[in-house]
């Protein structure tokens, strides 16, 4: 017993040890907004809020006897943010989020929109998903968003 002793004390220091580490590689590295470009950042910003609201209307739409909201308000959400403003549009019984910055100087992209297909392909993708984006021209392109999930 008293040759166990040591061993199990040393265990446990190297377990301690090793939970106490210094720095992670993760508290190392930058955050991953301050890499991304402008264009990226804005869109990775509007992507949240409106996969947030999708889901929203899709849960609204299944408590509710298949009927979607008409409104945002109608859901509880609010259509103005102090940053954005939200709108939705239902396309046979599809919910449609529109989300769009309201100052729009020094923006590369101003606005997205997304249905419910970016639940299923978030799901499908590592929580990445397809919105399409307005940019500051006036052009309109699918942009990928999301974060992988690790």
């Amino acid at each position: 017993m008293t040759d166990r002793l040591p061993v199990g004390i040393l265990a446990v220091i190297a377990l301690v040890g090793g939970a106490c580490g210094g720095d992670s590689a993760a508290a190392r590295r930058p955050s991953m907004a301050a890499e991304l470009a402008p264009a990226t950042r804005d869109a990775q910003a509007l992507g949240r809020e409106i996969f947030e609201l999708v889901d929203r209307a899709v849960d609204y739409r299944g408590s509710h006897q298949g009927r979607p909201a008409s409104s945002l308000p109608q859901m509880g959400v609010e259509s103005l943010t102090p940053s954005t403003v939200r709108r939705l549009a239902n396309v046979q019984r599809e919910p449609v989020v529109t989300v769009a910055f309201r100052r729009i100087d020094g923006r590369e992209v101003t606005a997205c929109r997304g249905d419910s297909q970016i639940l299923e392909e978030a799901t499908l993708n590592a929580g990445r998903f397809t919105l399409m984006c307005t940019s500051s021209t006036g052009s309109q392109h699918p942009v990928q968003v999301g974060e992988p999930s690790n």
